[in-house]
């Protein structure tokens, strides 16, 4: 199972529009995840709605979610995370029957794991990266039981 993930895309303002790599990605995932501040929907996807989503997204969305990914691995979204200090510990005691939990907000992309295999990711955003260095999304894979992460530098890859 392969997971496109995004977040942060604010869309529509101007003429801003998905990178042909992120969107490449998203149309060869098996599942998409958003984690908010999509500002209005624009198709079919797994989301939970964010601080800048107008009023008929936040009636049609939640503020978190949990993804049974029928591998036997759990993901839970939300869109912000709170602070960086203490986030991974916090994460695991707000959703303690997930796997991994994808947030946004920050616009930074993160990847951190516990040891005892719990994650926390954030793709960063594809259409507004902010203070991070590069327009960025995530893909998820569960391969052998493992739910692994990987962050796209999608300035690099066109």
């Amino acid at each position: 199972m392969q997971i496109a993930i995004i977040s942060d895309t604010h869309m529509p303002r101007g003429n801003r529009r998905l990178p042909d790599a992120c969107v490449e990605r998203l149309r060869a995932a098996d599942l998409i995840v958003h984690a908010g501040d999509l500002v209005n929907t624009f198709g079919p996807v797994v989301a939970v709605h964010g601080n800048m989503d107008d009023s008929e997204v936040r009636r049609a969305l939640a503020p978190t979610v949990e993804i049974d990914l029928g591998t036997g691995k759990t993901l839970a979204v939300t869109h912000d995370a709170g602070p960086s200090q203490g986030r991974l510990e916090r994460m695991r005691a707000r959703f303690p029957n997930a796997d991994a939990v994808v947030f946004g907000h920050s616009h930074m992309p993160l990847h951190e794991r516990a040891a005892d295999g719990f994650q926390i990711f954030n793709p960063g955003s594809p259409t507004e990266r902010r203070r991070a260095p590069h327009h960025t999304m995530g893909i998820a894979r569960v391969e052998k039981g493992e739910l692994r992460f990987e962050l796209i530098d999608l300035d690099a890859t066109g």
